[in-house]
């Protein structure tokens, strides 16, 4: 903890809003609203079931942002030497009590909200027992990302756990919650989403590879290299518009289907921008212009779903 600067000045409420990272919610937001499409388009949505969904997903990511967070600090990974910007507990106008405190109340608000959403969207004991597993292998991993001894996020396993549950979990489940059917197809789209959150995560991680490096963090982008790191996230990108292409081809769903290739453009320049720029400052305007543009595909999509 000797990398932790302390700022007196600093606001109490800004510190927090800090290490909630709500920027990080649309992300989070995008998996719920293509499940509730892909509902839509079955013919079977529940609108009180996908917001309930929105709801809980919402307090997974925040409870994931704090955990991140105090993980990183606790093990000295966040540092002013890093490219990106340092939360509230990493500046010191967070002690660890207090983060202890705010995981607690976060997993006990995702409890509630969890075991409510299963109340009222599952109709038999079966999907009962199913999605209680779910959330608390979601809440482990929200926790566990930078948590503990071995933490999985310091093994490059993150991108894994990203394409999982803001993608195949995310969209799938929240779909199922509401047809409760199960569709091959929809395991498209889900995989688009979650491609698009892991280039998210790559493009966070290309920004910090050299400190994450220095401290033992070995996420996907620090053991691929630099240049490989480049690669891997201009496949992501590919990847997702690939499934997406798929998904309205084999489903049919007509012109509208394919709105989503109004993103195409973006998702090229994007590419093309990290391929060309090699430096990790180059990366730091980068994590908000994939947010931007993976949140417009995923509605372009979900819209064009919808229509068709």
């Amino acid at each position: 903890m000797e990398n932790i600067q302390v700022v007196p000045s600093m606001r109490a409420s800004r510190a927090w809003l800090e290490s909630l990272r709500l920027r990080t919610l649309p992300l989070a937001f995008a998996s719920i609203i293509n499940g509730s499409a892909l509902a839509y388009w079955l013919g079977r949505i529940d609108l009180k079931v996908a917001l309930l969904t929105l709801l809980t997903t919402s307090l997974l990511q925040i409870l994931s942002n704090l955990a991140n967070d105090y993980g990183d600090a606790l093990k000295g990974s966040d540092t002013t030497e890093r490219i990106g910007p340092l939360r509230g507990m990493q500046k010191g106008a967070i002690s660890i009590d207090q983060m202890r405190g705010a995981l607690v109340l976060m997993v006990l608000l995702t409890l509630f909200s969890g075991i409510a959403l299963i109340v009222l969207a599952c109709d038999n004991l079966q999907d009962v027992m199913v999605f209680i597993g779910l959330g608390a292998l979601a809440i482990v991993a929200a926790i566990a990302y930078t948590v503990g001894k071995k933490p999985y996020g310091y093994r490059g396993l993150g991108d894994i756990s990203v394409m999982i549950f803001f993608g195949l979990l995310g969209v799938s489940g929240s779909q199922y919650l509401q047809t409760h059917s199960f569709h091959n197809i929809t395991l498209l789209p889900a995989m688009a989403c979650g491609l698009l959150a892991a280039a998210v995560l790559n493009v966070n991680n290309m920004r910090d590879i050299d400190t994450d490096r220095q401290h033992g963090k070995y996420t996907l982008a620090t053991r691929l290299g630099a240049i490989n790191a480049r690669r891997y996230h201009a496949l992501l990108l590919s990847g997702a518009l690939f499934c997406f292409g798929l998904f309205a081809f084999l489903a049919q769903t007509g012109p509208a289907g394919w709105l989503f290739l109004l993103a195409s453009p973006l998702l090229y320049r994007q590419a093309r921008h990290i391929l060309l720029e090699t430096s990790t400052v180059a990366m730091r305007p980068m994590l908000e212009k994939t947010v931007k543009t993976a949140l417009l595909s995923n509605l372009l999509f979900a819209t064009g779903l919808v229509l068709s």
